[in-house]
């Protein structure tokens, strides 16, 4: 090297900064083994009924409060129902619940939201309030409110009471979506070239909303997954059938949780790893897309 060679210099700055612009999003391990886990349990809940699976109203199979071995693997009730086949045909229910409840959730609150968002002005204004009153009423109590007005408690009627608790927040994360992507430059030459506002909605702005919006989607299924809980609590979840909240609550007694604690643990468990698996999924699909939603 000569005398008059020039050494180059450093940029520092731009090196301490490169690891960190190269790394690339990644959903991660934890992300696989959630979705490996809800893949289970919702296949094993839509095979109850081909399944090898003791009758889970059967009363007798073993004798009261039997814990867990070779003849039930969750042991049994008060009443000697097997917990094991409870438990998979209980997830039926709260799953089928959850998942209506928020598809019912984006069905409404998510075209709603959508034309708040798109038209703005006076759909704006009346959109929005609907959605403060709704957000107005403590969920719970108005969850109470709607089924104490029907006559029965139907699978369908739990499911749409728990969906409308769902509207409101959804509608609310899609508005607040398509007023950022209405003035982006695809929505805008689109405009240009005279596409109508139902093309605009559905074809250009609609597939970047859905991406927020399932986000926000696997988090509703866990909260209201819970909050079939706490209607089971309050005796108004589903009438027939048995759900993970009935059979918690059936556990939950002085009694049971002494003589046969296994009978409201193992739906307790069953709950919680739905539960924070979908809750840990549907972070990780937020950050990755950098979804900023509400909660419900």
């Amino acid at each position: 090297m000569t005398a008059d060679a020039q050494i180059p210099e450093i940029d520092l700055v731009a090196l301490e900064e490169a690891p960190d612009d190269a790394v690339k999003k990644s959903l991660g391990i934890g992300f696989w083994i959630s979705v490996a886990w809800l893949v289970l349990i919702v296949v094993i809940s839509l095979l109850a009924p081909v399944l090898p699976l003791a009758d889970p109203e059967k009363i007798g199979l073993g004798s009261k409060f039997q814990s867990p071995g070779g003849e039930g693997w969750f042991g049994f009730d008060s009443n000697g129902r097997d917990v094991f086949s409870r438990v998979i045909w209980g997830s039926r229910v709260s799953l089928t619940v959850g998942f209506i409840a928020v598809v019912a959730g984006l069905l409404i609150g998510g075209p709603l939201g959508m034309m708040a968002g798109y038209f703005r002005g006076w759909v704006d204004r009346v959109v929005s309030f609907a959605f403060l009153i709704l957000l107005s009423f403590p969920a719970l109590i108005l969850a109470l409110l709607i089924v104490n007005s029907v006559e029965t408690r139907s699978l369908r009627v739990v499911a749409l009471t728990l969906g409308v608790l769902a509207i409101a927040p959804v509608g609310r994360l899609a508005r607040a979506n398509t007023i950022v992507f209405a003035e982006r430059e695809f929505v805008q030459a689109a405009r240009v070239v005279g596409a109508k506002n139902t093309r605009i909605l559905t074809r250009e702005l609609l597939p970047n909303v859905l991406i927020p919006m399932g986000a926000l989607a696997l988090l509703g299924v866990a909260i209201l997954i819970v909050a079939e809980g706490g209607l089971a609590f309050l005796g108004l979840s589903v009438e027939e059938g048995a759900t993970w909240g009935k059979m918690i609550l059936e556990g939950s007694s002085p009694g049971a949780l002494k003589d046969g604690p296994h009978v409201a643990m193992f739906p307790i468990g069953i709950m919680f790893l739905t539960v924070l698996a979908l809750n840990y999924a549907g972070d990780k699909v937020r950050e990755f897309f950098d979804v900023r939603e509400t909660a419900f």
